[in-house]
């Protein structure tokens, strides 16, 4: 048994193009991580947090990450913060899977 989360979590998943999978990877009283795997096109939409910071961690592959209207290719490994408020998201643009963790804290 190992104390990392992340290898059996995410090891099997393997979404279909357009698709994504999510699996949570830690979920407490004020963090929450949760793995997202995109097949290729797949996206996650958009979408802000007016109380939370969210931190993508891009871990495998490469997406194309979105804020507030600025878009990036940024291939792993990838640290983008995300502050409070900031409209965010991220697709795969590529023909191969992706993988980005997502740490949103403090839970709203």
């Amino acid at each position: 048994m190992t104390i990392d989360r992340y290898a059996d979590a995410v090891d099997d998943l393997d979404p279909a193009p357009g698709e994504a999978e999510t699996v949570e990877l830690v979920v407490t009283d004020d963090v929450l991580v949760k793995a997202f795997v995109l097949g290729p096109g797949a996206a996650v939409d958009p979408h802000e947090h007016a109380d939370a910071t969210n931190v993508f961690h891009v871990i495998e592959g490469e997406l194309t990450v979105v804020r507030d209207g600025t878009e990036e290719m940024l291939a792993a490994p990838a640290v983008v913060p995300n502050e409070r408020g900031a409209v965010h998201g991220a697709r795969n643009d590529t023909d191969e899977r992706a993988v980005l963790t997502a740490s949103l804290c403090p839970l709203p």
